[in-house]
């Protein structure tokens, strides 16, 4: 089965891809750094033909509110277009979980815009809805910083190693499209707080970590809902814990 990863060159699509060749599929790592551009279109034709499934797991390279959302919405639309051209039989993409919960951040906001064209386009679709990577939690923490404190917000958080996240696309990408959302989660829901004492710790930071019911994760304000998967969600195999121990003894 020929199947396109438009970011493939990325943390999840290079390991999409890897993963999805050593299962004898033509995965072809579409990106701008391989001559496929889904803003420009450039190579975009070339690389549906003949493709099967189409996954995009692109991200933005601004997260500033109108460019992040003027980026998904001309990829996707880029995107959609030529796959109805080739004839594309299931288009996967990845999203995140609680974006409708948190229209107070631009990029969920432009998550939900890409999700309605995906629902619209009339192609079969599956979206696998994601948690925070675990590769993201340094960024996340780093946000809450306030000079030499971090003011984090106690709401819980359920993130996710990225191997888990490919694990799921690769069975996602190789079923029946739903035409609906999967979603996916790390398999322990904690405060974001706790959450960043562990990095922290683990890190050999020693700056104080203040919990914060007010603090804004990327302009948004946090209830327990706000960044957890419902109870159908696939739950990962890699603990934070395990993960963290691996990153930090590389």
């Amino acid at each position: 089965m020929k199947i396109v990863v438009i970011g493939g060159s990325g943390l999840i699509g290079s390991k999409l891809v890897k993963n999805l060749r050593e299962r004898g599929h033509e995965a072809l790592a579409a990106s701008p750094s391989t001559g496929v551009n889904s803003i420009t279109r450039e190579g975009l034709a070339a690389a549906m033909d003949g493709a099967d499934v189409v996954v995009d797991v692109a991200n933005a390279p601004s997260w500033e509110d109108q460019a992040v959302l003027e980026f998904f919405d001309t990829s996707t639309r880029n995107l959609l277009a030529a796959e109805a051209a080739a004839g594309v039989r299931h288009h996967v993409a990845l999203s995140i979980v609680g974006s409708e919960r948190l229209p107070e951040a631009g990029y969920f906001r432009a998550k939900v815009a890409q999700e309605n064209l995906i629902k619209a386009s009339g192609i079969p679709y599956t979206l696998l809805r994601a948690t925070q990577f675990f590769e993201f939690v340094e960024g996340i923490v780093q946000s809450f910083a306030v000079g030499e404190v971090f003011r984090v917000s106690p709401a819980l958080i359920q993130p996710i190693a990225s191997d888990d996240v490919v694990a799921a696309l690769v069975d996602v990408a190789l079923a029946a499209p739903v035409n609906g959302m999967v979603e996916v989660a790390g398999p322990e829901a904690l405060p974001i707080d706790e959450l960043a004492r562990r990095f922290l710790r683990a890190t050999g930071d020693k700056r104080q970590v203040v919990p914060d019911v007010n603090a804004r994760y990327f302009g948004a304000v946090l209830d327990d809902q706000s960044l957890t998967a419902g109870k159908r969600a696939r739950l990962g195999a890699i603990g934070f814990e395990d993960w963290l121990a691996r990153s930090t003894t590389r």
